[in-house]
């Protein structure tokens, strides 16, 4: 839990969250509403997740209209982006990247134009070079990240590196989470992560639920309002020259996961070890955030996962109202 003192220090401010809607998004505006912040939402997704939010349909893309937007904003917490399992991913480069590098770009831009007090930037697990611990002061500005996704998160970072370098602003903050999780995930069978996929799988019967690999790959899963207290925490005390990790600090096979879920679901499931098990481990050092912003990730694996199967059981037709950038490739 934050402390309700620093809470308290976002009353009456104006806030804009890009991609409100989503996983951490959500939790983020909640937190922000109840105590009297003048929140913001601009996002694709055609649904409501706070009544005292004001929730703007509109397209970050367009540049002109981040520039609208992000006016007269004290802070500005930016989380929208693309999100899609490592395959779809893999497969429609263009779907995910261009998108995601556009949208980065405009948000940014437009806060430094606009001199936007503070901005958290929300990059991603992805923008490290592939290893089995992640620490921050491991990374290198001239490492290859992960994947060819994580190039789109890495361009933000470093165009915020280029604003503290010519301009010496100090006022734009980065986080890196881990694999989050939680209410208002992509549900989309098509895209999903794993566990949303699995919900998905779970609550449509499949019998068995075939799982790829034969579980010993190991993960940070991190529930989403963790992650959104490590957000507002950046946001309040700054990340300093650089950014901060945020995971739940602990490893989670996915044979522990299906372990997991089994001890309050009833389903058969199957591992396909014909299928790749992913890299081995990955895994977030989170010692800096918690020295530096007081992160502290209080919520089990056990009880995240229920608390997002009982939303998805009330919203599990929620995704098709969402943006969706690999369907309409």
């Amino acid at each position: 839990m934050i402390d309700t003192k620093i809470l308290k220090e976002f009353k009456d401010r104006s806030i804009l969250v890009t991609g409100g809607t989503g996983l951490i998004g959500r939790q983020v505006v909640a937190m922000l509403c109840d105590v009297g912040a003048h929140v913001k939402i601009v996002s694709l997704d055609k649904v409501t997740v706070h009544d005292k939010a004001e929730h703007i349909l509109g397209d970050l893309l367009s540049f002109d209209f981040c520039k609208v937007i992000t006016k007269g904003m004290d802070f500005v917490v930016h989380l929208a982006g693309v999100k899609g399992s490592a395959t779809v991913t893999k497969k429609k480069l263009a779907s995910h990247f261009v998108p995601t590098l556009m949208m980065n770009t405009n948000v940014l831009e437009a806060c430094r134009i606009n001199n936007v007090q503070k901005v958290v930037y929300t990059s991603s697990v992805g923008a490290y070079a592939t290893t089995d611990i992640f620490k921050e002061s491991d990374y290198r500005l001239d490492s290859v990240p992960m994947d060819f996704a994580g190039w789109a998160k890495r361009m933000a970072e470093l165009q915020i590196y280029t604003y503290r370098e010519q301009f010496g602003l100090e006022n734009f903050s980065i986080v890196r989470p881990s694999n989050v999780y939680g209410p208002g995930d992509n549900f989309d069978p098509e895209n999903a992560m794993v566990i949303p996929s699995l919900l998905y799988r779970i609550y449509h019967k499949d019998d068995p639920v075939v799982i790829w690999g034969d579980g010993s790959a190991i993960r940070d899963f991190i529930y989403s309002r963790d992650g959104a207290e490590g957000v507002i925490l950046a946001l309040y005390y700054g990340t300093g020259a650089g950014f901060v990790n945020l995971g739940s600090g602990k490893g989670c096979s996915i044979k522990e996961l299906v372990e997991t879920l089994h001890s309050f679901l009833d389903f058969n499931h199957k591992f396909d070890t014909t299928k790749s098990s992913g890299y081995p481990k990955r895994v977030m050092d989170i010692s800096l955030a918690q020295k530096l912003i007081h992160y502290n990730p209080a919520t089990t694996l056990l009880e995240g996962l229920k608390e997002t199967w009982d939303w998805y059981v009330r919203y599990s037709d929620e995704y098709l109202k969402k943006k969706n950038y690999f369907k309409e490739g």
